[in-house]
């Protein structure tokens, strides 16, 4: 029972110190703003370029998805599952990487813009509010796609079988059971697709900027960076979490239970109809294959033969990124791990509402917070690391939470009395019964966490030091025009973040 109730004291410290730096910066963000008096045209400008690029992002993004997932679901194919697998890999991408490929296949030297020129046609821009648009539908289409395509698999296979049976023809499926299906799962989709177009910095900040395409997250960064307008910047921030939190209540209510009821489990998905429409169907994943693929293949193909000449300063930055990503997971990992067990223990509701808080700030706000509390401590040099590693595992808690919270009810409910009375506390317990069954979970949180924080462009920027980061000397070597480079630190920058995630995540599976 003690033992018990040093976990659940530590759980709450946990959740206590997390809800202090989210809440507490962002007090401090509302104290610093100077009202919404401060804000000038430009910034309102800001806020509503913000609203619409997200809107139309999601709007794009979620009707791509739809015949991407259709083919999927109703198409069986050799690298069926590689492909689907595959698409879940832009999550963990590092967003900087992304746009260099973008930008080596839409930009102004890009390869679509040279064929243009070839067939005499006029050439598309990637910087502006369409670039801004292109990389987000990039980003998150395959987000889309793969929650869509749950949607279908959640159909019973029975329903599709009943309806061969009595001869519904494709327009009579997609009448009973696909937009039934659309209708309860595109709000979803969509909410989720506006809320990370809402709160992207790093996009913006590469191909956005100037005063058509200018988010509020860039407003903030410049506002912070250029005017060291702390006033405006915080205000601001209250803006962006209040759009959020909009969006976040909105979600709560707008989506429609699709009712199709309970199957026998069987795993075999819908057939497809036959004729011109598997040629469709091909096409479709062809050309979704090819828009996601091709950016990463053209940054590959220039940027692995220059790995070998990148300047020793590119590999300091390297091993930074590293060693940050690397202190970042496993704060992560103690956090997530504490906190997922008081949870199981039924520490109450509050602990797990502190796991989730930071969903509703984005980490530039944050940063801003923390600079605003901590700038009469510290030169912004000397915070500019701890902040960010701080920043980067508080980000990842969420994620990491919803993969062990689950894992962590199983092992309470199925050893907690059996443990007890074998008196096994404390190491022992953590060590033989704890970690071996949460590994593999507790893996996968941490190879997110290291991920996402290889890849960060967020934080670091507002304290921008002469200690860079990868991401931010790759920013570095674009705006210097050093496209060679760039695409080499890119290879490096995306191998880092795909073998740190593999690492942790293959650590979790050993002897689990």
């Amino acid at each position: 029972m003690a033992a018990r109730l040093r976990g659940v004291i530590a759980g709450r410290i946990v959740a206590a110190g997390l809800g202090a730096l989210i809440l507490g910066t962002l007090a401090a963000v509302a104290w610093q703003a100077g009202g919404l008096s401060g804000l000038g045209e430009w910034d309102w400008r800001a806020v509503r370029f913000t609203i619409w690029q997200a809107a139309l992002s999601a709007t794009l993004s979620a009707a791509l998805a739809v015949p991407v997932a259709r083919a999927l679901a109703r198409r069986r194919f050799r690298g069926r599952g590689l492909l689907v697998t595959l698409l879940g890999a832009p999550f963990i991408l590092p967003v900087i990487v992304a746009i260099m490929g973008l930008i080596s296949v839409f930009g102004r030297n890009g390869a679509l813009n040279e064929g243009l020129r070839a067939l005499g046609l006029p050439e598309i821009g990637i910087y502006g509010w369409q670039g801004v648009i292109l990389a987000h539908v990039f980003f998150n289409l395959p987000l889309s796609v793969r929650l869509i395509l749950q949607g279908w698999q959640a159909i019973p296979y029975e329903r599709f079988r009943l309806a061969s049976s009595l001869g519904f023809a494709p327009a009579d499926i997609a009448r009973h059971l696909e937009r039934p299906m659309l209708r309860a799962a595109l709000p979803g989709v969509w909410l989720a697709v506006f809320l990370v177009c809402l709160t992207s910095f790093t996009v913006a900040l590469a191909l956005g900027g100037g005063p058509r395409a200018t988010t509020v997250e860039l407003a903030i960064y410049q506002a912070f960076r250029f005017d060291f307008d702390l006033g405006r910047a915080a205000t601001l921030g209250l803006v962006q979490i209040a759009l959020c939190i909009a969006a976040l209540m909105v979600a709560r209510w707008i989506a429609i239970p699709a009712a199709f009821g309970a199957g026998m489990d069987e795993r075999q998905g819908p057939t497809g109809p036959r004729g011109w429409r598997v040629a469709a169907d091909a096409a479709v994943i062809a050309l979704a294959a090819g828009f996601l693929l091709w950016p990463l293949v053209a940054v590959m193909a220039v940027g692995v033969p220059r790995l070998p000449m990148l300047e020793a300063d590119i590999w300091w930055a390297a091993g930074r990124s590293v060693v940050m990503a690397v202190i970042s997971a496993l704060l992560a990992m103690m956090l997530c791990l504490t906190l997922a067990l008081t949870i199981a223990r039924g520490a109450g509701r509050w602990t797990e509402a502190a796991g989730m808080l930071p969903l509703i700030a984005s980490p530039l706000v944050l940063g801003t917070g923390l600079f605003i509390l901590l700038r009469d401590v510290a030169s912004p040099q000397q915070m500019a690391l701890p902040v960010t590693v701080a920043i980067n595992a508080a980000m990842a808690l969420p994620f990491g939470l919803r993969a062990l919270i689950p894992a962590a009810r199983s092992l309470q409910d199925d050893y907690d009395q059996l443990a007890a009375s074998l008196d096994m506390r404390g190491w022992a317990r953590l060590r033989y019964l704890t970690l071996p069954r949460l590994a593999r979970p507790l893996g996968f949180a941490g190879g997110l966490a290291a991920a996402l924080a290889m890849g960060d462009l967020g934080v670091i920027t507002l304290f921008a030091s002469d200690q860079p980061t990868l991401p931010l000397k790759l920013y570095q070597l674009m705006n210097s025009y050093r496209m060679a480079d760039a695409a080499g630190a890119a290879v490096l920058l995306m191998a880092l973040s795909f073998g740190l995630f593999w690492i942790f995540d293959k650590g979790g599976r050993l002897d689990a």
